[in-house]
């Protein structure tokens, strides 16, 4: 079992801990369970698909990285698959507060970047902040995606955010978690080049046109890619390299052992993410960053 679990474990219920041990106990254990390995924990848990949410709600919060706030936030995305993704805070010392990621931007890009189609509901142990209601309404499920607290009714998006501005009121445009390739080429063969190209063709701009993507290589060799996820109202999208921390503290490697990254986004864009990206790195400890432009 990954070490960030260890303390929060004694206070998982035990029928519960005796139906996730045979997956959250694999070191690599990547804070998501398939709808197969869901059925498996409810049906020896005894729980409901609400209940069982909640109650992972502090294996999720464990994931946190809150250097600078201490305060632990989790979330559990349900995919229309079935499929439950983890979610967390994460904080980055010294660099600026905007590089923050929320709980449910978290869990919602982790869903995104493991292929999930569109979600059903998020859970959060905390009310989501505006923030999060926004960044929530640029997704393909619309306001009728349904909100999740410990002692709380049962609401939906619309409720936490009434006549809501978001993408239907500029453009009639994918949203975010529909399926889409922009088709940009590059000639390499370098695989984490290639890595951060595909993401980029994956990425949500459709409002700035400016498709970006990255990869990042732990000292392992693992890859981790991020796509920029823009958002109707702007201040809330995504940076690509905070959707691939996401990625890389959701699968269990620390995001303090990073050896490359590469960003690849288009020369022509509008907007670039190269500076707030290297700025963030350099603060990580990454001392090898390139840009890639088609």
């Amino acid at each position: 079992m990954q070490a960030r679990f260890h303390a929060i474990w004694s206070e998982i219920a035990p029928k519960l801990q005796e139906a996730l041990l045979p997956f959250i106990g694999d070191d690599n254990f990547p804070a998501m369970l398939t709808a197969e390995q869901i059925e498996s924990v409810k049906q020896i848990s005894g729980l409901n698909d609400h209940a069982l949410a909640l109650a992972l709600l502090p294996l999720a919060a464990s994931c946190s990285l809150t250097p600078i706030s201490h305060f632990n936030v989790g979330a559990i995305a349900r995919g229309e698959s079935g499929n439950l993704y983890f979610g967390a805070n994460m904080e980055f010392a010294d660099v600026p507060l905007q590089q923050t990621v929320h709980a449910e931007q978290s869990a919602i890009a982790h869903a995104w970047l493991h292929g999930e189609k569109k979600l059903v509901s998020i859970t959060i142990n905390y009310s989501p902040c505006g923030h999060c209601r926004q960044f929530m309404n640029e997704l393909n499920s619309g306001t009728q995606l349904e909100i999740f607290l410990p002692n709380r009714p049962h609401l939906t998006l619309a409720d936490y955010l009434p006549e809501a501005f978001g993408p239907r009121d500029l453009l009639d445009t994918p949203l975010l978690l529909d399926t889409v390739h922009h088709g940009h080429q590059l000639t390499t063969h370098d695989e984490l080049v290639q890595a951060a190209l595909e993401a980029a063709n994956r990425s949500h701009a459709p409002y700035s046109q400016s498709h970006s993507g990255i990869a990042l290589q732990d000292e392992k060799g693992r890859i981790y890619t991020g796509r920029y996820a823009e958002n109707a109202a702007f201040n809330p999208s995504l940076p690509p390299l905070q959707a691939a921390l996401i990625f890389m503290n959701m699968s269990g490697s620390d995001c303090l052992s990073i050896k490359r990254a590469v960003l690849v986004e288009g020369e022509n864009s509008r907007l670039s993410q190269w500076n707030a990206t290297q700025s963030t790195l350099t603060a990580l400890g990454c001392t090898k960053t390139e840009q890639y432009t088609f």
